[in-house]
């Protein structure tokens, strides 16, 4: 369901569904077991849902309720200022399980799950978990994040890189490191140009900052935002997708995607909220590779374009990964251009 046109709270109002005061705040030390057959999810947007780190969440909420599982509402481009009062009118209104990303957020939102203890909170979040309902989870993709890179280490020929993030905070961060890593293993000679600019959703200033980077020489831009790809396709150089596979849109752009899968997560949930068994816990985990939470994109229209000796090493690493021989580094640190 989506709603064109109309403001965030008019969105709400519409989407909500009062179900009584199963989430007002009581004095409790764990969830109840929910006894009907399906349970009510809310997701809290702060970008419209088309934006791709928001789009795994709700592809696998959307999943779950094409299953039967919960019925499903949602409110998108919830501005940092608003977002503790939707939170709370969702809790209020009956809603047992909630997702969202609280990065901007993160005090207010942590005060609303401890007013309403009864109600489970799963929020994107650089922090830890808070009892007893407020659990958090990461796009922890940095395993095929490496792959990547080492596919665009061995398909650039200028040896230059471009690469354009949103912000420079660990759940960006640890990706862009683990591209570099990868990229730095077959082709050691590799440099990056890295630039953030400083918003989740403007297609049109990353693209921008891209064009700026083929400008100086980049052939591979690593597209952590939107807009980039528009950017490498327009000058013919090539792309990485990141958290979606962006390359049915981009067939002759995007080489390799990185990409999240939610469903793990979302899945894991909403069982131990139907269970009576959620408890404030750490998701991250369920994002790793071997957790069916990430994985690396088929080359699709690339097949053959890759060198047969690198598509070898990037299976035969993939394959260390999934076997625990082989450690992707999580480095949170800000990267930084080497050019």
């Amino acid at each position: 369901m989506r709603l064109r046109g109309f403001n965030t709270a008019a969105r709400l109002m519409r989407r909500t569904v009062l179900c009584g005061l199963a989430g007002m705040a009581v004095a409790a030390a764990a969830l109840p077991a929910w006894a009907q057959s399906k349970v009510k999810v809310a997701g809290i947007y702060t970008v419209p849902i088309e934006q791709q780190w928001v789009s795994r969440i709700h592809t696998a909420l959307k999943a779950a309720e094409a299953r039967g599982d919960i019925e499903y509402v949602w409110a998108e481009s919830v501005a940092n200022t608003d977002y503790e009062r939707v939170m709370r009118q969702y809790a209020e209104g009956g809603q047992q399980l909630i997702f969202g990303e609280v990065f901007g957020v993160e005090r207010a939102a942590r005060a609303v799950a401890k007013d309403y203890p009864k109600t489970a909170f799963v929020m994107g979040s650089s922090f830890k978990p808070q009892e007893p309902n407020f659990s958090v989870f990461d796009n922890y993709i940095q395993e095929p994040a490496y792959l990547t890179g080492m596919i665009a280490g061995a398909m650039t020929k200028s040896n230059v890189i471009g690469m354009v993030g949103g912000y420079p905070i660990p759940e960006v961060n640890r990706l862009m490191n683990a591209f570099m890593d990868g990229a730095k293993e077959v082709n050691p000679n590799v440099k990056f140009s890295v630039s953030f600019i400083g918003s989740w959703f403007d297609p049109p200033k990353a693209k921008e900052a891209a064009f700026a980077m083929i400008d100086r020489g980049a052939d591979v831009m690593y597209a952590e935002r939107f807009g980039v790809s528009d950017a490498a396709k327009e000058r013919k150089v090539l792309a990485i997708g990141n958290v979606i596979n962006t390359q049915p849109q981009y067939p002759e752009t995007v080489v390799a995607s990185a990409l999240w899968h939610m469903e793990p997560s979302v899945d894991r949930a909403i069982a131990t909220v139907k269970a009576g068994s959620y408890k404030a816990e750490d998701y991250g985990p369920y994002s790793h590779m071997k957790a069916g939470g990430s994985s690396l994109a088929p080359l699709g229209t690339f097949e053959g374009k890759v060198p047969a000796d690198v598509v070898a090493k990037v299976k035969a690493r993939e394959q260390e990964i999934r076997d625990g021989k082989f450690t992707v580094k999580v480095n949170d640190g800000e990267p930084k251009s080497t050019m």
